[in-house]
């Protein structure tokens, strides 16, 4: 049976995930805005408040709503929960006596029609209202408007005047007269840590650094501790997260060589994640590595550096991994009894297995947990998901909410590069961050509407992670667009998500394909070795590292960075350049990029005043925080962006200040 409308109907709340079968996502702090449809019969007034309550079941201050656009009967105002945990929200509707008066009286007492008995209902009804307001907070000013309201000595529109002071309108708008409460239900609120939401990540392999060639000119691998004295020169660059791929041993049947060959040499080290050898599975360090000791040190020092680890957790096998042996049903076998290796078409992984769950779920979400708690024993808060848009959705349903119910802290981003449907389902079952297509969207036009819809569609169930490359993706723009191209993406990906994250050689501007037409990288690191002269390539110049730790600083300064559905965009009249603010109460950050790397480009850009908290007449100074240079922007500016020069405007708003002369200029 369907429930029957509230006498005063709320409709269409949002957030709402899974039609509230699951919890919209927040972290502390976060503001968002909780919107419904809220309207009643005839004429009489309606308001509306949020109830945000928190985990210990305390309802917080009821938050007034406002219509967002008059006659439109949609109601939304801004909450900000302040501690993490399971939360609800809820939309109350009700009657409003006092502003149908208001309105009334304001037409009536005019024309003379009805005055005294207008005044007297007035009288009344503030007299009724006073009952509910503190006596220190205005009960005495609604008070004296009752007085008021009845003294027949006063002219009618001094009477009026009185109802309608301030002091009283003040005090019932904190503390109103409501009739015909209407409650939408209740709706369910996760509340997480910020890195759930913010955060820099840095991707590395632990075996190519540190790696050198021996006396016989042969290369040897890096080690856990080789790769902690990277760590350093990471955490300058601002990152919060380094993100390891899987650091297990590696099989040797069907085994990868360079450049993805079937033909590898007896010296190359295979693919990551092909995991398990006799030396072990997920559970074991590869001993090529080092030892647990190790990673335990890596761990520690990466958190000197204040930076959290970041785990590869890849569901699969190496036809080596002792699983295979172990638990033969947990493997999908073919009519010959071979056991079917992972095709993505026309791709193939001959030295990976696939798992298949359907005859032994329970055991793989027992065997999943267990490896999981063993890494998060040894400092891991953080797994970085691989591929699970190939394993079942309630697969990981049980083995996050299983997780997080004792350690909700710990936090999965999903490596899910798929189609829509299941990234946001991944999102909504407890997914903290996805994988995004961020890599594809170049275009002025494919930037602001995927930017849009992750900011505000999708922004309560799947948090965006903008990762600029992947050891598979080095997208065209990246490899014909030069050093411009690479600085171009970082500032967007920095700037326009609170997450982001690059592959290592990102800041050597490293683009060389495999073949033209390709997005993989020619001598891949998946598949060897490669270590990188850090040291030479910011004594030639080849490095953008002063760009990014510029970048990173500014996230970590700036607040309005930190959000994500506070992303807005701004018109400029040339489709090469692209605006788009942040605000997050003072702090407002503008950001003008050319998305060209080949040529300059020029631009006018109007600003949607508003969305900057500013009217539409000011003029305010704004610093560039690329240059430390400072301008005057009003709501219409020029700019002019050079590749390699000034590729973009990363500007900060300072101060309201008055109109200059002229027109403001970059």
């Amino acid at each position: 049976m369907n429930s029957l409308i509230g006498r005063i109907p709320v409709l269409d709340v949002t957030p709402l995930v899974d039609c509230g079968r699951r919890p919209a996502k927040a972290v502390v702090g976060e503001t968002f805005e909780v919107a419904a449809t809220v309207f009643r019969e005839g004429h009489d007034a309606v308001a509306a408040n949020v109830v945000l309550t928190d985990p210990a079941g305390r309802p917080g201050p009821f938050t007034p709503m406002r219509e967002l656009a008059p006659g439109t009967d949609r109601w939304g105002a801004e909450v900000t929960p302040t501690s993490e945990g399971r939360w609800t929200y809820h939309v109350e509707a009700w009657s409003d006596p006092v502003a149908t008066w208001r309105h009334e009286a304001g037409i009536k007492i005019p024309a003379g029609i009805d005055t005294e008995l207008v005044l007297a209902e007035g009288a009344a009804l503030h007299e009724r209202a006073a009952d509910g307001v503190p006596k220190d907070e205005g009960r005495e000013a609604v008070l004296a408007a009752v007085d008021a309201l009845r003294d027949v000595r006063r002219s009618p529109a001094l009477r009026l005047a009185a109802a309608l002071a301030t002091d009283v309108r003040e005090a019932l708008a904190r503390h109103p007269l409501r009739e015909l409460v209407t409650s939408s239900k209740k709706l369910p609120l996760l509340v997480e840590r910020e890195r759930a939401l913010f955060g820099s990540w840095y991707e590395m392999f632990p075996r190519s650094e540190g790696a050198r060639y021996d006396e016989d000119g042969r290369l040897v691998t890096g080690t856990l501790r080789t790769a902690a004295e990277r760590l350093p020169a990471i955490a300058a660059m601002g990152f919060d997260v380094v993100y390891l791929p899987p650091i297990h041993p590696i099989g040797t049947t069907h085994r990868k060589g360079p450049n993805n060959s079937l033909t590898p040499g007896p010296d190359d080290p295979g693919v990551p994640w092909a995991i398990g050898s006799p030396d072990g599975g997920h559970d074991a360090v590869h001993p090529d590595l080092g030892t647990l000791d190790d990673f335990d040190a890596f761990v520690a020092r990466a958190r000197e550096l204040r930076m959290e680890v970041a785990l590869d957790f890849a569901l699969q096998c190496s036809p080596d991994h002792p699983w295979v042996k172990k638990r033969p049903a947990w493997f999908r076998h073919r009519a010959d009894g071979t056991i079917a290796y992972a095709e993505n078409p026309p791709k193939k992984y001959q030295d990976i297995y696939p798992i298949a769950f359907d005859k032994d779920m329970r055991g793989i979400v027992r065997e999943t947990t267990r490896v999981l708690r063993h890494w998060m024993a040894h400092g891991v808060r953080i797994f970085r998901v691989d591929n699970p848009h190939t394993k079942p959705v309630v697969f990981w349903q049980k083995v996050i909410a299983g997780i997080n119910r004792t350690d909700p802290d710990v936090i999965f981003l999903a490596e899910a590069f798929t189609r829509p449907a299941m990234m946001r389902t991944l999102g909504a079952i407890g997914f903290q961050q996805s994988y995004t297509y961020f890599t594809w969207r170049n275009t002025k036009q494919e930037l602001t509407e995927y930017l849009t819809e992750l900011s505000q569609e999708t922004a309560a169930s799947m948090r965006p992670n903008l990762f600029v490359n992947t050891p598979d993706i080095l997208h065209a723009y990246l490899q014909h667009g030069g050093r411009p191209a690479f600085e171009v993406r970082a500032v967007l990906a920095a700037t326009m998500s609170p997450t982001w994250g690059m592959y290592a050689g990102y800041e050597l501007c490293e683009n060389t394909p495999l073949r033209e037409g390709s997005e993989e990288y020619l001598n891949s690191e998946k598949y060897e070795l490669r270590p990188r002269d850090w040291a030479a390539a910011e004594r030639e110049g080849r490095s953008i590292a002063p760009l990014v730790t510029t970048l990173n600083r500014l996230r970590r300064r700036q607040p309005a960075l930190r959000r994500l559905r506070n992303l807005r965009f701004h018109h400029a009249d040339n489709d090469a350049v692209i605006a788009y603010s942040k605000r997050s109460g003072s702090n407002v950050v503008l950001v003008v990029v050319n998305l060209d790397p080949h040529h300059t480009q020029e631009a006018t850009v109007s600003l949607n005043m508003p969305d900057l908290g500013l009217d539409w007449h000011e003029t305010v100074p704004v610093r560039d925080e690329l240059t430390g240079e400072t301008y005057h922007w009003g709501r219409t500016n020029y700019v002019r962006l050079e590749p390699g020069v000034t590729p973009a405007h990363v500007l900060t708003v300072l101060r309201p200040s008055p109109p200059i002369g002229g027109s403001p200029t970059s």
